[in-house]
């Protein structure tokens, strides 16, 4: 089986980085150009943002969520923002053969992790499944943050290898 890269991009939603990391907003015309240079990506962001970075995508992409049953309720925001969209574009295929992956995702947020917007395991292991990764593959977290994502890759090859 061939070996592909894979990108995962997580960055500081826009209108979000100086409050959160104290740093400069992300171009995400040119951040999905990079993506684009990878074989599979995908990248996180906030649902009052999805029309403007759509518009930079191409038009091969999809559009998957992750639904959050527990979340943070803001005050004086109602309805509550209760899901992110993940624009992805898988590596590979999944063919029939393999389970069929929902192209959405239904777990609570991380608590006390030490950085906002820790993505849980399982958001992680749906991430992998959706990109169509394999053990094989070489995967990227493009924004580290706290290593979460990173240390499920290592744990979903683990359990694929198997």
């Amino acid at each position: 089986m061939k070996k592909y890269q894979i990108i995962y991009a997580d960055p500081p939603y826009i209108g979000q980085a100086k409050k959160h990391y104290n740093s400069e907003e992300v171009d995400h015309k040119s951040l999905i150009a990079q993506l684009e240079t990878y074989d599979g990506w995908a990248l996180s962001l906030s649902s009052p943002t999805l029309k403007e970075i759509l518009t930079m995508c191409p038009s091969n992409v999809r559009i998957g969520a992750w639904v959050k049953p527990f979340c943070s309720f803001k005050p004086n925001v109602n309805p509550a923002y209760a899901w992110e969209p993940v624009i992805f574009k898988p590596a590979r295929a999944r063919g029939r053969d393999v389970m069929t992956v929902r192209d959405w995702v239904s777990t609570n947020i991380t608590l006390k992790k030490g950085l906002s917007g820790v993505k849980p395991e399982a958001f992680s292991f749906w991430l992998f499944e959706i990109l169509g990764a394999e053990p094989t593959d070489e995967f990227i977290d493009m924004f580290i943050g706290s290593g979460a994502v990173t240390r499920a890759w290592e744990k979903w090859k683990t359990g694929r290898m198997k």
